[in-house]
């Protein structure tokens, strides 16, 4: 393509550069002030505000060579993350970065930020990335050499940078409303759950708060509790909960697991995949292997509970047109009745705490069927739960729809990126 044109990095930035630590480590850090971004900030199409850490001005001074502006890019340059990459959101700034983060910032005169934002997320340029830092070293790294000297494809006309930039990321900001529509969903039923089975202000006969108005509490092993309601434990609830290890070994089908779909027969859930939206490294098992895992089987709206590792988290299984197993390392939970409350539960605070007190390990946190089923739970009467289902089904009903649209809406980004990247379709022209 004549409009198109092939130049280093360092020719179209005017900054490529990363930070540094300030002195004292994360003892110096504030609990306001100045940002400080980390690589554990820099997730590939977002930015984490988790964990972001604040730095006063004096250390700031300190850091005066790495500034953060509006529309860089930054990109991790060392560790299991590296090249991950995203675009500095405005309300984190003034900010500056640490040694991990490196700043691209493009000259807006012939290189849209955006553009270049979405030429790194390009999975062949990723993947270039990836063996560059796994070069020559014990750990994986990209130097500023490595950053400056990577050959970026362009088209000169500045405006169709824009556009094809544009056409990527209003599909990110579909995305990422979804996103925000179902955390403000989610935290409703949450209000609701804490007003009703934690205060135990759920509506009485009269449809009044039921603590405040005087209703009956009696004492349980889990302290007072209104009366109607008992403790039991999860075993003891007609429930049915599965885990790989139930039916068998791992060793026995992994090498029926796959990373194609192209002769598999079923998507292979694993708890990395939930948290990615089924977005990255599908795996899936031949219809042999499914059969053996039939105990397992999944038909979407399970609850799902990482049982190594990351115990605590909760995942809901999304329904797909694809047959489904339960992966390793999981515990898989399906209610025909209070599914929705169970669900809110594990998300709670309360939920979260009782999956932590049933945690075993000393290298790495394990939860094993066993010790989940002897958890303790506060059951409401049925009156209640009942009420709670109706109330939060249109709730968990708008989520999945959500996460089915944010899952086409990827898929499409996924596949337009390349396409766009390499000039094989054109914006605008």
């Amino acid at each position: 393509m004549m409009d198109w044109k092939e130049t280093e990095l360092k020719d179209i930035t005017t900054k490529i550069g990363s930070g540094a630590t300030p002195k004292g480590g994360q003892e110096a850090y504030k609990d306001e002030g100045i940002s400080l971004i980390r690589s554990q900030n820099i997730l590939d199409f977002s930015f984490s505000y988790s964990g972001l850490a604040f730095i006063d001005d004096d250390q700031a001074y300190g850091l005066r060579n790495v500034i953060v502006e509006e529309n860089d890019i930054l990109i991790n340059i060392t560790g299991d993350s590296v090249a991950r990459v995203a675009k500095v959101p405005v309300n984190v700034l003034p900010a500056r970065v640490n040694q991990h983060v490196a700043i691209l910032r493009a000259n807006e005169k012939i290189l849209d930020p955006d553009y270049l934002l979405y030429y790194l997320l390009n999975p062949t340029i990723k993947r270039y990335l990836l063996r560059i830092a796994s070069d020559g070293g014990t750990r994986d790294a990209l130097t500023k050499s490595n950053l400056e000297e990577l050959v970026i494809k362009i088209p000169e006309s500045l405006q169709e940078q824009k556009q094809i930039a544009r056409t990527l990321s209003l599909l990110d900001q579909k995305i990422n409303l979804l996103r925000q529509q179902n955390e403000t969903l989610e935290q409703l039923a949450q209000t609701l759950f804490k007003r009703w089975f934690v205060d135990f202000e759920f509506p009485d006969e009269n449809g009044q708060p039921y603590q405040s108005s005087g209703g009956e509490m009696v004492d349980s092993e889990l302290g007072e509790v209104p009366a109607g309601w008992e403790v039991k434990r999860i075993g003891d609830l007609d429930l049915y909960i599965s885990d790989l290890v139930a039916n068998g070994s791992f060793a026995s089908i992994k090498e029926n697991v796959k990373t194609s779909d192209k002769e598999n027969y079923a998507l292979f859930v694993r708890n990395t995949d939930l948290k990615d939206d089924f977005n990255k490294h599908k795996i899936f098992v031949d219809k042999h292997a499914y059969d053996f895992l039939k105990k397992s089987v999944l038909y979407g709206g399970e609850i799902i509970l990482p049982n190594v590792g990351d115990v605590g988290t909760v995942h809901i299984c999304p329904y797909l047109d694809m047959p489904m197993t339960l992966g390793n390392n999981c515990i898989m939970v399906r209610s025909k009745k209070i599914q929705n409350w169970l669900y809110t539960f594990f998300k709670s605070k309360s939920g979260f705490y009782s999956l932590r007190s049933a945690v075993v390990g000393s290298v790495q946190d394990k939860l094993s069927k066993t010790n989940f089923k002897n958890i303790e739970l506060i059951i409401p009467n049925s009156k209640t739960l009942t009420l709670f289902e109706n109330i939060s089904k249109s709730q968990y009903e708008k989520i999945f729809q959500n996460k089915d649209q944010i899952q086409t809406l990827t898929t499409l980004r996924d596949t337009l990126l390349p396409k766009l990247m390499s000039g094989e379709l054109r914006v605008g022209v």
